[in-house]
């Protein structure tokens, strides 16, 4: 059994040193730490010697306070005691199987009060992560064996700056060397082994256990960010053992030098890496929180709601006047669709009164600042005007981009947006969107991005141009530049696998395919449903997550839908579409169920369909001319 890394070495005296000595290799240009071997022990770059544990009693310390130039004893007493017992660890050694050696070890005794103690912290441990990191598994899906199978691909963490680690993942990437549980060994105690990342997909990584080379049999998928991967060093400053797999190990004589070998140079996490994705899995929002969020049954309007659950960042929110807390609200704390209370008085928006009258007791108000910043706008100069039109994300039918019209403009940048020819009379159905959203677009861009461009229903003169329909409404485009033309380098293409909310039933978050990307628009596929259920999703969205973030956030998965569900839908797909299409974030909208409904029962229009997708990440050729 090897404890750390100076278990794994034989004696450092002259006769063996010729064995281990290895150039230590010039520092990599890289944000993560390099593994480092002063001929002794693996080092952080920082150049602390880090801790030792001694070979007689076990006990680990600072490496610079042990005793000899070897440091491998805590005292003169244990260095003595060592070589008194060197003859009986050589014939346990050779009773174990163990190779001979010029100077044999003895096998090493903790004491027990350090073993109660090491036995404590680690129970400490599991209950502090099983807090913060419970995995959820989804039966009978595997996203290791999904990737695998099929070749896929997934987006990286860095696509995802509101996800944890999103924005300080650094250089995790394939060859990193980390320190993970060895399960393929018969010892009764949790033993450690190196391994290194082959493929990675989001959080997930397939990795390979040192001193296997091509052979994949014994490779295995695991989160990167669960509590059971650690740095290179963690095992010899934690005093836990460094055991080689069962398989491989009769396949050298000499361990530590096959490590010094093969590690010296590679690249690991950071020695605080637990730490960071602790951090970043903290969350501002609290139970009993109180903010204004859209109404589902009638989207021109907020209603308060209180926050009942908080995970992975996403809320559950229950409104305020639901007794029995079955009217709830998904969404992400970074969505457009909440804020503070006392928003929507501030713009102009309308608002639904509750009932109650006073605060129930332990809600409190949540603090603006917990909300998403919107960016600031000019709006003394040029600005929307009611009645203008444009093309947008229907909030009912995320599949379709259509003609709208500027219903409202309220303060602040914010508009009320209509969906031509499938409005209530009332209004209801209008929807918020800030003036730099990316859900908006002006008058064109699905004809010069090759989208189809979802046309007014009922409107008969086909195929539609917006030139004609303009003249005919008397109606006016908004201008081009009223509109965000930023297009952040997101780093998603075409076939990523991602997990990704469906925002007709955001409670549920599903294993997604990028099918197409225009911009920073992307369209995102339910893997194993149809087409027709797509959705337009910008690339910023909260709502879209890695690969394995449900398992690490303890969110529930929903998998591919099976082979039974993917007959059926060819059947009664009209009936699915409608009832998708009839509901907002979750629920069924009450109030324009019907003018939905003559919408999908009308003829199927097909225009502009595209053949390339535009994937750079300029403005180029974003808009074209509102004039024939």
């Amino acid at each position: 059994m090897f404890d750390g890394y100076d278990s794994c070495s034989e004696d450092t005296s002259s006769s063996s040193s010729s064995d281990e000595s290895e150039e230590e290799v010039a520092p990599l240009p890289s944000s993560l730490p390099i593994i480092k071997n002063n001929g002794q022990v693996y080092t952080y770059p920082d150049g602390k010697s880090g801790m030792a544990t001694c070979e007689m009693c076990g006990m680990v310390g600072v490496r610079d306070a042990f005793y000899s130039k070897t440091k491998r004893f805590c005292s003169v007493s244990c260095s003595r005691s060592y070589s008194s017992n060197s003859k009986k660890a050589s014939i346990l050694a050779r009773l174990q199987g163990k190779p001979p050696t010029k100077k044999a070890k003895i096998l090493q005794k903790q004491p027990l009060v350090a073993k109660l103690a090491a036995y404590a912290q680690y129970q400490a441990t599991l209950q502090n992560q099983a807090k913060t990191k419970a995995a959820v598994p989804v039966e009978g899906f595997s996203w290791g064996n999904y990737i695998n199978s099929n070749s896929f691909t997934a987006a990286p963490v860095t696509c995802f700056k509101h996800a944890p680690m999103g924005t300080c993942w650094g250089d995790i990437a394939e060859g990193v060397r980390v320190e993970v549980p060895n399960t393929d060994c018969s010892l009764p105690t949790k033993v450690f082994w190196i391994a290194g990342i082959v493929k990675l997909a989001g959080y997930n990584a397939l990795l390979r256990y040192e001193g296997f080379e091509n052979d994949s049999s014994l490779d295995f998928w695991c989160n990167i960010c669960g509590s059971d991967i650690h740095p290179v060093g963690w095992c010899a400053t934690s005093g836990k053992p460094l055991v080689p797999p069962r398989t491989i190990q009769h396949k050298y004589t000499n361990w530590k030098a096959f490590l010094v070998k093969r590690l010296t140079g590679a690249k690991t996490l950071p020695p605080d890496f637990s730490q960071k994705v602790s951090e970043s899995m903290q969350y501002p929002f609290k139970t009993s929180m109180r903010v204004e969020v859209v109404d589902k049954t009638h989207l021109c309007r907020t209603r308060v709601a209180v926050v009942e659950s908080v995970i992975g960042g996403r809320l559950r929110l229950v409104y305020e006047e639901s007794e029995d807390k079955t009217d709830d609200f998904w969404c992400h704390m970074y969505s457009p669709l909440i804020h503070h209370i006392g928003w929507s008085r501030s713009i102009g928006h309308r608002f639904k009164r509750s009932d109650i009258t006073k605060k129930q007791d332990g809600h409190f108000d949540a603090p603006p600042h917990l909300f998403t910043k919107v960016k600031e706008v000019d709006a003394a100069g040029e600005w929307f005007k009611e009645g203008m039109k444009l093309e947008a994300i229907d909030p009912l039918n995320l599949s379709a981009i259509c003609v709208a019209t500027v219903r409202k403009v309220l303060a602040d940048g914010y508009l009320m947006i209509g969906i031509d020819g499938s409005e209530a009379a009332d209004g209801s159905d209008w929807f918020c969107y800030h003036a730099t959203s990316p859900s908006i677009f002006p008058v064109g861009f699905c004809e010069i991005n090759m989208i189809e461009l979802t046309p007014p229903r009922g409107y008969a003169k086909l195929p539609f141009k917006w030139f004609d329909y303009l003249r005919e409404t008397d109606s006016i485009a908004a201008p081009v530049k009223l509109f965000n033309k930023e297009v952040p380098n997101h780093g998603f293409h075409v076939g990523m696998k991602l997990e990704a909310v469906d925002l007709m039933e955001p409670r549920l978050v599903c294993v997604a395919t990028v099918t197409r990307i225009i911009h920073r628009l992307l369209r995102i596929h339910f893997d194993g449903w149809e087409d027709e259920y797509d959705q337009w999703v910008d690339c910023e969205s909260p709502d879209l997550y890695p690969v394995g973030w449900c398992q690490l956030t303890g969110y529930q998965l929903q998998p591919p839908a099976p082979q039974s569900s993917r007959d059926s839908q060819s059947s009664s797909s009209k009936q699915k579409k409608k009832a998708k299409s009839q509901q907002y974030k979750g629920q069924k909208k009450m109030t324009s169920l019907q003018l939905k409904e003559e919408l999908l029962d009308g003829e199927e229009y097909s225009f502009l369909q595209g053949t390339s997708d535009q994937e750079s990440n300029g403005s180029a050729s974003y808009y074209i001319k509102q004039e024939p």
